[in-house]
């Protein structure tokens, strides 16, 4: 059994203010659907971001702040499953809420060093 990265994108709209429901709403989600997963046990681990500011290290050792606002996407974090094949991780990822709100879910092979 292999291991896949799904890293979720969702466009970036400094106007969106979720309220305390929708944001529980969210959360939810997010729980039933990884926790689908974890049922059929094909969960490894999962991180969210922080939408608080970041550090860029660029060649030359240019450090720079992140991400930034103009971006068309934020990369809002990931989840390693364990799948036979891209098509069983791309049939796990199906019901990702992320796609609800106009994201997507890219699914890279994990190479363990």
């Amino acid at each position: 059994m292999n291991e896949l990265m799904m890293i979720f994108r969702n466009p970036y709209n400094p106007d969106f203010k979720p309220s305390l429901e929708q944001m529980q709403a969210s959360i939810k989600q997010w729980q039933d659907w990884i926790g689908g997963i974890a049922a059929q046990g094909k969960f490894v681990s999962t991180n969210r971001l922080s939408s608080i500011g970041g550090k860029i290290l660029k060649a030359n050792n240019v450090i720079t702040d992140g991400p930034y606002a103009e971006l068309k996407e934020i990369v809002g974090g990931n989840i390693v499953v364990k799948a036979d094949s891209m098509d069983e991780a791309l049939k796990l990822a199906e019901g990702c809420p992320i796609l609800f709100v106009g994201g997507n879910v890219e699914l890279r092979s994990i190479i363990k060093m």
